[in-house]
């Protein structure tokens, strides 16, 4: 794993500076440099990336950003639209962390949700712009499907 993280590093060098010799001679220390800072920050796991639950994933992301943006703006700028704001407070079942902040990032594409912290009990406290959707039922879906990308078992979190 280590030697797949220094080679993505330092391919990402080269698609960003090239293949000049001078360039790779500087790419190779960057490489191990950035790796290293990695493995402190981001240590290897138990859990494993997967690119197929990732790829079913995206699309679904991508579709939530637009779809989001399109309801977001409709109710402000249709006023028959009901605007019901409130909170809802959802136990997420990912730890803590990177996994839990990517969480937050998805949780914000949701069409009028948006995380806004955390409360004493370390359940998410979403702002809505219309609490009498099924909220949490979403969030949970979502989250489900991010555990798979990110490699969770179904047990997990």
């Amino acid at each position: 794993m280590k030697i797949t993280r220094v080679g993505g590093f330092f391919l990402f060098w080269v698609i960003i500076a090239g293949t000049n010799p001078v360039d790779l001679l500087v790419g190779v220390p960057v490489a191990l440099v950035v790796a290293w800072a990695s493995w402190t920050l981001l240590p290897v796991g138990a859990k494993r990336f997967r690119i197929v639950a990732s790829a079913r994933f995206v699309p679904r992301f991508l579709y939530q950003s637009v779809s989001a943006g399109v309801d977001v703006a409709w109710r402000a700028l249709d006023p028959r639209l009901p605007l019901q704001t409130g909170f809802v407070l959802y136990q997420p079942r990912l730890p803590p962390g990177p996994g839990r902040s990517a969480l937050c990032t998805v949780t914000s594409l949701l069409p009028g949700t948006l995380p806004s912290g955390t409360d004493k009990d370390g359940r998410l406290i979403v702002h809505c712009l219309d609490r009498t959707q099924p909220i949490a039922e979403q969030l949970a879906a979502e989250e489900a499907l991010l555990m798979r990308a990110l490699g969770y078992e179904s047990g997990d979190g």
